[in-house]
């Protein structure tokens, strides 16, 4: 147990991949997750509201005695296909409205909201509706004085999430292109509780922090990248690229994450070694999923 001042904190969409994991680490450090989700939590031992955000009710109960709101709860770019810009809209503007004026009303003054690099693709549905979340946050960071930190990740879904990935193989070739881990990008939002829980200020209002993972390379390697490089770096699992045909001439995307380094203190752990050592020890099958074996909450657990 951690000897900070435990925290009560609002996990929104806490039931899914990151909220889960964040479940996790937060009663490990002595803290006090709470969830508000349509599903139950894989995580025993939370507080737990069922239902969406966009019932204001409901988040107005969640959000009684809350120190800070993790705002997770979105559709995201892999929901393109299967929900409507109106769903779009009303679970990740209208939601993020709900959640960010509950916090208002309960006086809340620590907030995380996690954004999207998506914000890049400004006309996109999706991306879109992550720029108004934004514009949201450091409206209510203005208006309210809220101490607001936005977090821009790049995807992060896990391996272990066959809803998206067949198996491990499929998920190593995305990320092998440039990508961050969700275990890195729990760890830049523990990074964003801690600062906010010391009463540190952002140099911004709302201030963004793009979240990315972390590389073996040097920046000249970037610069004068060939089908040679990985080779360079990883000439022990040659034979993994032969075997899973990777493309060793793609240039992976990186990220600036100097900011976020800086000022929160963030240090991604989960690079291409380690995507190619649990490839080699997994295989297809990739790691377990930090849950199984897990009790979970129960449905019918008290709201809380």
């Amino acid at each position: 147990m951690s000897s900070k001042k435990p925290l009560r904190i609002l996990l929104t969409g806490g039931s899914g991949d990151l909220g889960s994991l964040l479940s996790l680490s937060l009663l490990q450090q002595g803290d006090v997750p709470v969830v508000i989700d349509m599903a139950t939590p894989k995580v025993a031992g939370v507080g737990f509201f069922q239902g969406s955000i966009l019932d204001r009710d409901l988040l107005k109960m969640a959000m009684k005695d809350i120190d800070c709101v993790i705002h997770i709860a979105a559709w995201h770019g892999i929901h393109e296909g299967g929900k409507t810009p109106a769903e779009f809209h009303d679970l990740n503007v209208t939601g993020t409205f709900n959640v960010f004026e509950a916090a208002a009303a309960e006086g809340v003054k620590k907030f995380i909201f996690i954004s999207s690099t998506s914000v890049d693709d400004q006309y996109g549905i999706y991306g879109h509706t992550k720029i108004l979340g934004e514009e949201m946050a450091r409206a209510y960071a203005h208006r309210h004085d809220m101490d607001v930190i936005t977090l821009r990740p790049r995807a992060f879904i896990p391996s272990w999430n066959r809803t998206v990935y067949a198996n491990f193989i499929e998920w190593a070739k995305w990320f092998a292109k440039g990508a961050v881990h969700i275990s890195d990008v729990e760890q830049s939002a523990l990074c964003a509780l801690d600062f906010l829980r010391t009463g540190k200020k952002t140099p911004e209002k709302a201030q963004c922090f793009t979240v990315d993972g972390a590389y073996d390379f040097t920046a000249e390697d970037l610069k004068n990248w060939d089908k040679d490089t990985l080779m360079k770096y990883y000439p022990e699992f040659y034979d993994l690229f032969i075997k899973y045909g990777f493309d060793p001439a793609r240039k992976p995307k990186v990220l600036d994450i100097t900011d976020t380094k800086k000022i929160l203190g963030y240090a991604p752990k989960y690079s291409l070694r380690n995507m190619l050592e649990e490839l080699k020890t997994f295989g297809a099958d990739g790691p377990p999923s930090p849950f199984e074996g897990k009790k979970k909450a129960s449905p019918s657990q008290p709201k809380i």
